[in-house]
């Protein structure tokens, strides 16, 4: 037993022994100089279409900036389906799947706070994240958070909806569902 418990002491320390720092591998400090490339830089130069991630959010502004047409709601239900109804609901009640699993609900998206929040606050919990939501910003592109955002008011409208508004073919089958 004891040169068993020798032979793993020896082998813990051989273990601890070894170490890789890797501050001590090559590498460029920030603009330093290259024989690698043929412009002698060691900084590259970010491939087209790379995003910042700590992009400027004060241009963004405090509305959807895209005219809402089918197209723009169709992307914001499909993007909607894929990224927030498994904790919102498809609905946007908080009702999603990971919810009927265990998980906290989020708020519904019909209650009068967030009915009155602007397109901005939704663009900006997509982008950030909020309490247990973690962001989207790497997952959703800009234009498709707005999309999300324009199906967002969309369905807050289709629970508010005034009857005035409503073809007549809806009106007649909302009143025919509301009598007994």
């Amino acid at each position: 037993m004891s040169g068993l418990r020798l032979t793993l002491m020896l082998g813990a320390l051989a273990i601890a022994g070894c170490r890789q720092d890797m501050e001590d591998q090559p590498r460029y400090d920030p603009l330093d100089a290259s024989n690698q490339f043929a412009d002698g830089m060691s900084a590259r130069t970010p491939v087209t279409g790379t995003v910042t991630r700590d992009a400027d959010l004060s241009p963004v502004p405090d509305k959807i900036p895209y005219p809402i047409t089918i197209e723009l709601l169709q992307r914001g239900q499909q993007r909607f389906d894929i990224f927030c109804s498994p904790c919102h609901g498809r609905t946007g009640d908080g009702h999603g799947m990971i919810v009927q699993r265990g998980f906290p609900a989020p708020p519904s998206y019909h209650q009068d706070a967030l009915r009155r929040a602007s397109d901005r606050h939704f663009y900006d919990v997509i982008t950030n994240g909020y309490g247990a939501m973690y962001s989207y910003a790497a997952r959703v592109p800009p234009k498709d958070r707005w999309a999300i955002v324009a199906y967002i008011r969309a369905l807050q409208y289709s629970r508010d909806a005034p009857v005035g508004e409503l073809s007549e073919t809806l009106r007649t089958r909302l009143e025919a569902e509301a009598s007994p």
